[in-house]
């Protein structure tokens, strides 16, 4: 018992935490612990082995020197193979792989220059090397583009059309009558080709800079079967063949500045080049002479157009621009706004103001020998005028529907009435409309157009209504046998037309190409109905119905010294075939016939001992695209 005390004293001591003194004086005391070794730390700037003190450089071993005599040197860098190939800029980057076309991303680019379906720099996918680029020209830097494009456009067109004969000459004898065999062929082949320089690349933003020449070369033959038809000598045979170089587009075109990140900006063009006055081409659509401002604002939601247009004189039978003699004394000036989404989202509107200022107040004289200037209406005396068109039009979608419509109010002062020999108000009005819907392949189409005529010929007002140069996408267009073809006005004066060749417009004039506008006219109302139908990608059938008679026949009247002429005109049917085998615009291949069924009016008029009780219209029409 005694032996145990002192070990269970240790245990109460160590449960009840007793101080150290108490524990310690009755515990053993322990074995003292060895001193740690003394650890020797690495003297002033240098580093302990397998660390690095950042900013602290080792010193480098010393270099091994080998002496090998006659040891081969190592080939340079530039032997090795390498990924990488030397190219001028990056246009060119897959073009460089060129001609290996085993790699699927450059197939489109390894191809013959004269592959238009492909990257091609003569169609400006690939810029002008500066290397390349002739000290003499006004180019420089490495983004000038350089485009290249050829038109082969070929036309075969049999017809016949009431054709006045000749009081003083007949092909045939013994022939008498007003009229004569309205039977004859066209065939034209025009060439135009067009070559551009253009600064900068023009997928994001307008060019800075652009130059452009285009010019087009036409042969045309034409057989008619009466004298007088082709050229005002009855000595002259009764088929030609003529040829003509024109100048149809010569302009240089500058970036004036951008106004936006989103490259609004604003354009100066200056020569000839192309002008349109609305979407369907109604009162405008031509390539003259002129400099035109122009531009857009708000993401191109508003675009504007500023021009004067001093109007070249046309080659009569193939109708393209004549350089080689002074232009006309006849201005156009036109201001237009551009304003989409608007008066609804998918519809885009456009306001146009347009003035024609005439000042041909002398005799002019076709290439043919038929007198143009003044019109042979009338007293047949000189005329200017000035004409003034305010005009609205819109083009878009509505719902389900497309609509595209233009309207026109025209004032203007006619120096010279064809019948009261007096000064003249102008006064006039134009209408036109195309609705159509889309049911899968298929577009139908309903057409209207209204013209105004001259009711009161002999009062010291003119309200017909004459456009200043048409060329109408409506209706058909040139599919249709009375836009397509020109009317002759028989007995009511001489070298004028009913009609205009491609055009809508009942106007009486001279020409369309080289007369003045006429605004003592019958005027037009057209209604249609036709379709487009995209049997296959490759194939398109254009079906047209069209009404057509004139607004009023007072005009026609008193020319023709008649009593009554009715308006009708009759029912023009076409159909058009149009053929593109690889589905592009690079060949295009037309195929179109119209006939047109007379009605009162046009009887009355033409009525002929031929027994001719329908007029035809064929059309082929071949257009080849580089």
């Amino acid at each position: 018992m005694a032996n145990m005390l002192p070990s269970l004293m240790q245990a109460v001591a160590l449960i009840a935490g007793a101080p150290d003194e108490v524990a310690s004086a009755q515990a053993p005391a322990p074995e003292a612990a060895p001193a740690p070794e003394a650890v020797e730390l690495p003297a002033q700037g240098q580093s302990i082995d397998g660390r690095r003190r950042p900013g602290a450089q080792a010193e480098l071993p010393a270099p091994i020197i080998q002496n090998n005599v006659g040891a081969v040197a190592p080939p340079p860098p530039e032997a090795f193979n390498s990924d990488e190939f030397p190219v001028p800029d990056r246009w060119r980057l897959a073009k460089a792989l060129c001609p290996d076309k085993g790699f699927i991303g450059i197939q489109n680019v390894c191809h013959s220059r004269w592959d238009p379906y492909h990257q091609n720099f003569l169609k400006g996918d690939r810029p002008i090397a500066k290397d390349k680029i002739p000290s003499w020209l006004p180019i420089h830097g490495d983004d000038w583009f350089f485009i290249l494009s050829g038109i082969s456009d070929t036309i075969v067109e049999p017809r016949n059309f009431p054709t006045p004969a000749s009081r003083q000459i007949v092909e045939r004898p013994q022939q008498n009558g007003v009229f004569g065999r309205g039977e004859s062929l066209v065939a034209a082949q025009t060439f135009i080709g067009s070559v551009a320089l253009i600064k900068g690349s023009t997928a994001y933003k307008p060019p800075d800079i652009e130059y452009r020449l285009t010019l087009a070369f036409n042969v045309n033959y034409v057989n008619v079967q009466e004298r007088r038809v082709l050229n005002v000598e009855p000595s002259k045979k009764t088929h030609r063949t003529d040829q003509f170089v024109g100048v149809q587009e010569l302009f240089i075109d500058k970036h004036l500045g951008n106004k936006s990140d989103h490259y609004d900006f604003d354009s100066l063009r200056i020569g000839i080049q192309p002008f349109q006055a609305d979407f369907r081409g109604f009162l405008f659509n031509d390539n003259q002479l002129g400099i035109r401002l122009f531009g857009n604002r708000d993401n191109n939601r508003f675009q504007y157009n500023l021009a004067a247009i001093w109007r070249l004189e046309k080659d009569t039978n193939s109708g393209l621009n004549d350089v080689t003699t002074m232009p006309r004394d006849d201005f156009v000036l036109f201001g237009n706004m551009f304003l989409q989404d608007f008066p609804i989202a998918g519809m885009t509107s456009l306001v146009s103001a347009t003035a024609n200022i005439n000042r041909e107040n002398d005799i002019k004289v076709d290439d043919n020998g038929f007198p143009i200037v003044p019109v042979l209406l009338g007293d047949l005396k000189p005329r200017k005028y000035e004409a003034y068109y305010l005009g609205y039009s819109v083009d878009g979608r509505l719902n389900r529907f497309n609509l595209s419509a233009s309207v026109y109010g025209l004032l203007g002062r006619d120096s010279h009435n064809l019948f009261t020999a007096r000064e003249s108000k102008v006064r006039g009005f134009f209408g036109a409309a195309e609705l159509s819907y889309d049911i899968d392949w298929m577009r139908f189409k309903l057409s209207g157009l209204y013209a105004s005529g001259d009711k009161k010929p002999y009062n010291n007002t003119e309200t017909g209504f004459d456009a200043i140069f048409e060329n109408p996408v409506f209706a058909g267009a040139d599919t249709s046998y009375w836009i397509r073809q020109s009317i002759p006005f028989a007995g009511g004066g001489r070298v004028v037309n009913v009609s205009q060749r491609n055009g809508l417009l009942n106007d009486l004039r001279s020409s369309k190409d080289q007369g003045q506008s006429n605004f003592n006219n019958p005027g037009t109302i057209l209604a249609g109905v036709g379709a487009d139908l995209d049997v296959l990608p490759q194939l398109r059938i254009s079906p047209q119905l069209n009404r057509l008679w004139f607004a009023t026949t007072e005009t026609l009247k008193a020319l023709r010294v008649e009593d009554s002429i009715p308006k009708s005109i009759g029912w023009d049917l076409s159909t058009a075939i149009v053929y593109r085998p690889a589905m592009v615009q690079n060949a295009v291949f037309r195929l179109s016939g119209a006939v047109l069924d007379p009605g009162k009016g046009f009887k009355d008029l033409f009525t002929n001992s031929k027994g001719q009780k329908r007029y035809y219209s064929v059309l082929f029409n071949a257009i080849l695209t580089f």
